[in-house]
């Protein structure tokens, strides 16, 4: 199975993206926790060029708490300012105010040597779909200004919030990049809700997830499915046993692979097998060849 999705009106977010980056002085780029690399979309880079960031690692309390950290210190090795937060119950959020205001210290004492004192600053939140951005943006402003929503491509258009202590921010619709060249990214966005479900192969994707949990965490998922004897079964056998383990058979009484491929990602998604994350950021610098 490769996946690719870049429906159309992310080629209309990718142009809004271009033309209003001009407009804003410092980028929001949310990334999930559980897969920060994954998730940062290369392409804000390019457009973002030489604007202050600041990256918030969102659902960090779905992660592996020790891992997240390394994110934090493999992201401030870089010199970017990196904050995990929490968006649905507002941890960490209140300090990404104070953080842009820091970050574009410098510009404002030179606004105000202008004259130019009541100019607000204005920021820009982007990041990939259903990374959680318009629940983040809810939050940090304290009523429903956004619509938020459990599926890819809820925010539809750009949409300008204000907020106290002279902040503005843009708020630009979920977009990826046109394509995955690393299939494993896509894989882990997969897994993670950010593509379209029904381009998806729910059996396939399941089986690449047993194989990535087998490696990443293996003990809190069979733990997760009181599987013990998983060393002598395959990938395909483990999705099998968690369907008659569960009861979950087809009208013919044999292992429905569809619907239990559907509650092993709905588990992860929710939640249901702890705190783990998709990716280390081992070898992703020299600081963490071990």
């Amino acid at each position: 199975m490769e996946i690719q999705w870049y429906p159309g009106h992310m080629t209309k977010t990718k142009r809004l993206i271009e033309e209003n980056i001009k407009l804003v002085d410092v980028i929001i780029e949310l990334l999930d926790a559980r897969a920060p690399k994954s998730t940062k979309n290369p392409d804000i880079d390019k457009f973002a060029k030489n604007k202050p960031k600041i990256l918030m690692l969102n659902k960090s309390d779905l992660a592996n708490p020790q891992i997240t950290k390394e994110w934090i210190n493999f992201y401030e090795n870089e010199n970017t300012k990196v904050v995990p937060v929490i968006s649905t119950s507002g941890k960490g959020i209140k300090n990404v105010v104070d953080i842009a205001q820091d970050l574009l210290k410098e510009k404002i004492e030179r606004d105000l040597k202008r004259g130019r004192i009541y100019r607000p600053i204005r920021a820009m939140v982007v990041g990939i779909p259903n990374v959680g951005k318009s629940t983040f943006i809810n939050t940090l402003v304290g009523k429903g200004a956004t619509k938020t929503g459990d599926k890819p491509g809820v925010t539809k258009g750009k949409q300008w919030i204000k907020l106290k202590k002279g902040v503005e921010l843009l708020d630009m619709p979920g977009i990826l990049w046109p394509k995955f060249d690393d299939q494993e990214v896509a894989k882990k966005l997969a897994y993670l809700g950010s593509i379209n479900d029904s381009i998806l192969n729910i059996q396939e994707l399941a089986i690449d997830f047993i194989g990535l949990a087998r490696e990443r965490f293996s003990n809190t998922f069979f733990t997760r499915y009181a599987i013990r004897d998983y060393e002598t079964l395959n990938d395909h056998e483990i999705l099998l046993e968690i369907g008659k383990l569960r009861g979950v058979l087809s009208q013919k009484g044999k292992i429905d692979e569809v619907r239990t491929s559907k509650i092993i990602i709905d588990d992860f998604r929710h939640h249901r097998m702890g705190d783990v994350s998709l990716e280390k950021p081992v070898l992703e610098s020299k600081v963490y060849v071990k």
